[in-house]
């Protein structure tokens, strides 16, 4: 065994709802790229967390739903699992659904903090689904959420029908657009697409379950 420590503690969280006809054994192959990095070799063995107090990998096979609360150590090369592991999703899942992936740098101390040094933390918002239609929906909904919130300080939520009505628009441009190119059906590269978004802030807290 190496000395090498892992620059990363990665959070993988969220939930997607599955089709009803998904077994257990598919859903082992599709989160293959999850439980291969962290050294396992099911994903019964492992689905359990870095972390005791968080529930790990988990399915409901009577809701159908995947229910993801766990922490791995690794770096950059992380991010292809999740790739890997979000093409195979598409194809096993009923609706469109979010994943949060939160990046710690383990490296990045209170001092250095103080000192006006900054982290390598990354936040990263995944999103899966069976068409681009369906993820393109998640994207939406978690815009809308995030700009009423926002403005909700400031305006009565009945008056922010031009805004949503507005965000719809542009959501329905984007689709009219990959319907209308030769890309749909392919993963979509680079942040601001249907794939990934990345943001900052300051570091976020874990999920304590």
């Amino acid at each position: 065994m190496s000395s090498y420590n892992p620059p990363f503690e990665i959070h993988v969280h969220g939930q997607v709802p599955m089709r009803a006809d998904v077994s257990f054994e598919q859903l082992q192959d599709a989160l293959k790229p999850l439980w291969k990095y962290a050294g396992a070799r099911s994903l019964v063995e492992g689905a359990s967390s870095a972390y005791e107090e968080e529930p790990g990998i988990t399915f409901d096979s009577k809701e159908h739903l995947l229910q993801v609360c766990w922490t791995v150590r690794g770096d950059e090369d992380f991010r292809q699992a999740l790739d890997e592991m979000c093409m195979n999703l598409n194809e096993l899942s009923e609706q469109g659904a979010a994943l949060e992936v939160t990046f710690y740098d383990t490296d990045f101390d209170e001092d250095e903090e103080e000192q006006g040094a900054e982290s390598r933390d990354d936040f990263v918002m995944l999103f899966v689904g069976p068409t681009p239609a369906a993820i393109m929906q998640v994207q939406r909904d978690l815009l809308v959420q995030d700009v009423v919130n926002m403005m909700e300080r400031h305006f009565d939520g009945a008056e922010l029908g031009g805004v949503v009505a507005e965000i719809d628009k542009l959501f329905s441009q984007r689709f009219d657009a990959l319907v209308n190119s030769l890309e749909i059906g392919k993963p979509p590269r680079g942040p601001g697409g249907p794939g990934a978004g990345h943001g900052g802030g300051g570091r976020r807290p874990r999920h304590l379950h």
